[in-house]
């Protein structure tokens, strides 16, 4: 028996294939920021404090911590939505609409998120509001963590979020392409003839027809299977009475 109704096969298009490795390097980039974030986050904190050393700003050194540890929280919060996004790459890859969708969701997120950051990097890098009162003005913060930083961290922050900025949207976009759409839309069961002598699903096929074997045991047909024919006439019976028989003497009636 053969199915009337088959799903074709999809074959994923290479943009979506490309789309998903873009946010897989979405996702490292974000990994080595957190990593380079970490590594620098003591001298981040030391410059912060020694900026507002000798404040009067009330609880200096706590808004110091404070804005060093926002720096981090920052870093692994994009880490977890790029985690996210990673996670929805490889849904996207088994052609689930859904996954498509909330990628698109949580990529326009992340293109602000990282937009933002990456403006805030190119104007001057840190910015904890100071300047107010006796507090440090944002020139002097910057200046103090210029000299306790290393030389290579903005430059290389601002080339990582470059990066993940143009993969983000590149991914986004190609998602969104007429091949895509054909690939996540949902497919439509496809018609088939049956083949001869195969029965249609649903309907029974006539008696004595090919393809479709009598059961055994019913009326008129050979428990075999196989066409019954009178015997020859050799292994016939023999009950005819021997007076009908032609050639033979009729029995004496005296």
């Amino acid at each position: 028996m053969v199915d009337s109704h088959s799903t074709p096969a999809r074959q994923r298009p290479s943009i979506v294939s490309i789309s998903s490795y873009l946010l897989f390097l979405f996702l490292a980039c974000q990994v080595i920021s957190l990593i380079i974030t970490l590594s620098t986050f003591g001298k981040t904190r030391d410059a912060l404090r020694d900026a507002y050393a000798g404040s009067t700003v009330e609880g200096a050194e706590q808004v110091a911590d404070v804005f060093a540890v926002v720096g981090i929280g920052s870093s692994i919060l994009l880490l977890l939505l790029a985690v996210v996004l990673g996670v929805l790459a490889l849904f996207n890859n088994q052609g689930r609409n859904g996954a498509r969708i909330t990628t698109w969701i949580v990529g326009g997120i992340m293109v602000c998120c990282v937009g933002g950051g990456l403006l805030s990097n190119a104007a001057g890098g840190f910015n904890t509001g100071g300047g107010t009162g006796d507090g440090p003005s944002p020139e002097e913060i910057q200046r103090r963590l210029e000299e306790a930083l290393p030389s290579w961290l903005t430059p290389v922050s601002i080339l990582l979020g470059v990066i993940s900025l143009i993969a983000l949207i590149t991914a986004l976009i190609l998602l969104a392409l007429p091949k895509a759409n054909e690939f996540f839309r949902k497919p439509t069961a496809a018609w088939e003839p049956p083949t001869p002598g195969a029965s249609y699903p649903g309907y029974p096929q006539a008696p004595g027809q090919p393809g479709y074997p009598q059961a055994s045991g019913e009326p008129g047909y050979p428990s075999s299977g196989e066409p019954s024919y009178p015997p020859p006439a050799a292994d016939r019976p023999d009950d005819t009475p021997p007076t009908d028989r032609p050639g033979s003497t009729p029995p004496s009636t005296s």
